[in-house]
């Protein structure tokens, strides 16, 4: 499978990477996909910039993030720094300055709260050549399929179980011919930081056919297990840390609100892994979903 250029592992000018450079993890077969996830990373500082050499030293076949691309009010006058600067190598048409794009999108956004900010979400859509809307839509990787939902209580199409765009991503994952399923956006349905759990964004994603859910906003990174799937909240990708000041709910597996980092996601026809590192390449959080592929 192609892989994107990569950048090098060093931060840009300017910008403080992590103190010891991250340890990528063992290469895995030459079949699998790896997809890099975090959000709320658009923010040009030092802990984006060591979030995404951690991302470009595992040379992952995508990347997905789970909104808050540019802070803090989602301006075209921001949108290049914050995103392009750090991932443009990804980006397919990328038209900003920070070096060459992608021959082919590599990089599949979902909007937030601080895209929103501006009217329209215009800056985010002009930014990114995205399928259909752009708000929200899917990718068909092959054995992996990706759901990106747009969240927010601005989005046109509505944001629950019972308006178009639920309705919308109901007959995708009914019509889906991937072994995986991986819907993302960026208010938590589950989550015990200050923002919490948004309870709009239960929809009965495991019914209709999703093998896990990622999420943003809260900052920090979580894992729960809601009924038969994995539900994760990866906030963690620079904007500033913040701690749970809510107890564990009883689906919470694990958590963690002291790290910055990303998750790498790695398919093959005998499952799915999820894990969490850290900025400094520590491996903090794995699970593994068996499943028999065709």
């Amino acid at each position: 499978m192609p892989k994107p250029v990569a950048t090098s592992l060093s931060p840009p000018p300017g910008i403080v990477g992590p103190t010891t450079p991250p340890t990528p993890p063992a290469t895995p077969p030459a079949a699998a996909l790896r997809i890099a996830a975090f959000g709320d990373y658009g923010v040009d500082n030092a802990n984006e910039a060591a979030v995404a050499a951690l991302v470009h030293g595992w040379k992952p076949d995508h990347v997905l993030t789970v909104g808050d691309n540019n802070y803090s009010s989602g301006e075209a006058a921001t949108i290049d720094k914050n995103i392009g600067k750090y991932y443009h190598d990804f980006i397919g048409n990328y038209r900003g300055s920070y070096g060459a794009g992608s021959a082919t999108n590599k990089f599949w956004p979902s909007p937030g709260n601080h895209d929103w900010a501006t009217p329209n979400l215009t800056p985010y859509t002009d930014y990114f050549t995205l399928p259909g809307n752009e708000r929200y839509y899917d990718v068909d990787l092959g054995l992996v399929h990706l759901y990106a939902i747009d969240s927010d209580s601005d989005e046109p199409d509505g944001n629950t179980a019972t308006e178009k765009q639920a309705l919308w991503l109901k007959e995708k994952l009914a019509a889906s011919k991937s072994c995986f399923d991986l819907v993302y956006f960026h208010h938590p349905a589950y989550s015990t930081g200050d923002e919490g759990s948004r309870l709009n964004m239960r929809w009965p994603f495991e019914e209709w056919g999703a093998e896990a859910v990622l999420a943003g906003h809260d900052h920090h990174y979580e894992r729960l297990q809601v009924a038969g799937i994995p539900y994760f909240v990866v906030g963690t990708g620079g904007a500033g840390r913040k701690p749970f000041d809510k107890p564990e709910l009883p689906e919470t597996k694990f958590r963690d609100a002291d790290t910055y980092g990303a998750m790498l996601i790695t398919a093959n026809t005998g499952g799915i892994t999820f894990e969490f590192w850290s900025r400094d390449g520590k491996k903090l959080d794995s699970v593994n979903v068996p499943k028999s592929c065709p």
